[in-house]
């Protein structure tokens, strides 16, 4: 009795292990056995969509995003560096329109 629907081989080109338990890459939508469904040990080409974070500038707060061997802190710097919006006064001239007076 066969159950072709059930068995699938390994997506890996050095494997093709028929696998009664096929699993698949949530990042690749791609068939693997055991061995082979970690990302690194298929050397998948969509990690970058699992390892993508995103993080806050602290001066202006604006995100941005951070890929998956980036360090958040040098990127943060790059970014404020290069096109933060921070403006001092304009923080001083707001707290003072909201209390009338000077807060340091």
């Amino acid at each position: 009795m066969e159950f072709p629907a059930l068995v699938e081989h390994c997506s890996e080109k050095t494997c093709k292990q028929l696998d009664f338990l096929p699993l698949n890459c949530d990042a690749c939508d791609k068939v693997f056995c055991k061995d082979h469904v970690q990302y690194e040990q298929h050397k998948c080409s969509t990690t970058y969509k699992k390892y993508m974070q995103v993080s806050v500038r602290p001066l202006c707060h604006v995100p941005f995003p951070v890929g998956r061997e980036e360090i958040i802190d040098v990127v943060a710097g790059q970014r404020m560096d290069k096109d933060c919006k921070y403006n001092p006064l304009h923080q001083l001239h707001l707290i003072r329109n909201k209390s009338g007076a000077f807060k340091l």
